[in-house]
C-alpha cells in the first residue's frame, strides 16, 4: 500500500483528493521541494527546508502548522512507504477559495506529499547528455520554487522533441540555466555559474556543488556568462536533485558545440558520491 501526506494527515494514496478550489489547480499558486534520499535518509534536508520557507515568505504563504511537525510528517512518510533510495515531494499552495485573482490572507494552505523509489542516473552521469539551447521565456522571479512551471515545462519538451535531455535556456546572451536543473561551465579549470538572482532558481544541489569545489580547491566565479562563452567552455554540466551532477556532451539550437567529459567535472562527481556515505 501507497501512502501520501494530505493536510495533516498521512492515508492511502487511492482515498487522497485535491478540492476543486484550490489555488494550486486554478493559479498555480503554490510552492514545492523535491528532496533526495539515500539509504533511507533525506539529504540535504535542513537546506530543502531553508528554501521551502524562504519560497513561502516570498509568496506571502504561511505554513498552516510548525515547521517541525511537516518534517516529522515526511519522515513517518518516508518511513511508512518504506523508501530506502528516492525521492520525496512536498507541495504547499495556498489553500482552498472560490475562484479569484484576489488571494484571501484567511484561508489555510494546503500541503501534500508523495515518495517515489528510484536511484541515480547513473547512464547519464557516465556517459552524459544533450542540451537544447533556446530562449528563456520565464517570468522574473525563478528564484522563487513555485508549482507554476509552464515556461519550464514548454522548454523541457522542446528539447525533448529536438533529440536533447534538458534545455539549456539564455535571456538574449546571457546564459540563465537549464528547465529543471542549474548549469555550470568550466574553462582553464576555473568553475562558472549564473549568480543567485531571480533569473534563476539556488539549487540545493547547485549550492552543495559550490561546497564541493572550495572543499576541492576548484576556482569557481559565480557570474552570469554569454552564450559565445558556453560555446567555447572546456567542459560542461548540470546539476538538480534528481540528476545530481551530470556532463553535458553537445549543446544545439542557439548553440551549438560539443564537450569532452572532462577532469573537474570528474572530481565533482566523485566528491558528490564519497559525501553520500559520510
Amino acid at each position: 500500500m501507497e501512502y501520501v501526506l494530505m493536510k495533516n494527515h498521512i492515508i492511502n494514496r487511492d482515498e487522497a483528493y485535491i478540492n476543486f478550489d484550490d489555488r494550486g489547480y486554478y493559479f498555480g499558486d503554490g510552492i514545492y521541494e523535491v528532496i533526495r534520499i539515500y539509504n533511507g535518509s533525506p539529504f540535504l534536508w535542513e537546506e530543502h527546508f531553508d528554501r521551502f520557507l524562504r519560497s513561502a515568505e516570498e509568496l506571502d504563504i504561511v505554513l498552516p502548522q510548525s515547521l517541525n511537525k511537516i518534517k516529522q510528517n515526511i519522515l513517518t512518510l518516508i518511513t511508512k512507504n518504506n523508501v530506502i533510495n528516492g525521492t520525496v515531494y512536498l507541495q504547499m499552495t495556498r489553500g482552498e477559495q472560490e475562484r479569484n485573482h484576489l488571494y484571501n490572507r484567511d484561508i489555510t494552505p494546503v500541503i501534500t506529499a508523495f515518495t517515489k523509489e528510484g536511484g541515480v542516473p547513473v547512464h547519464q552521469q557516465k556517459h552524459g547528455i544533450s542540451l537544447w539551447s533556446l530562449e528563456d521565456i520565464r517570468w522574473l522571479r525563478c528564484d522563487i520554487k513555485t508549482i507554476n512551471l509552464l515556461g519550464n515545462v514548454m522548454s523541457k519538451r522542446k528539447a525533448e522533441d529536438m533529440g536533447s535531455q534538458e534545455a539549456l535556456l539564455h535571456r538574449g546572451h546571457i546564459v540563465t540555466e537549464g528547465s529543471s536543473s542549474n548549469v555550470f561551465i568550466v574553462k582553464n579549470g576555473t568553475l562558472y555559474t549564473h549568480p543567485a538572482n531571480h533569473y534563476i532558481l539556488n539549487g540545493i544541489t547547485r549550492l552543495y556543488v559550490e561546497q564541493l569545489a572550495d572543499n576541492e580547491h576548484i576556482p569557481l566565479q559565480k557570474e552570469a556568462f554569454t552564450t559565445e562563452d558556453a560555446q567555447q567552455a572546456d567542459e560542461m554540466f548540470v546539476t538538480s536533485t534528481s540528476l545530481e551532477i551530470v556532463p553535458v556532451t553537445k549543446v544545439q539550437g542557439t548553440i551549438r558545440s560539443d564537450f569532452p567529459i572532462g577532469p573537474v567535472t570528474r572530481k565533482l562527481q566523485h566528491a558528490f558520491e564519497k559525501s553520500k556515505t559520510m
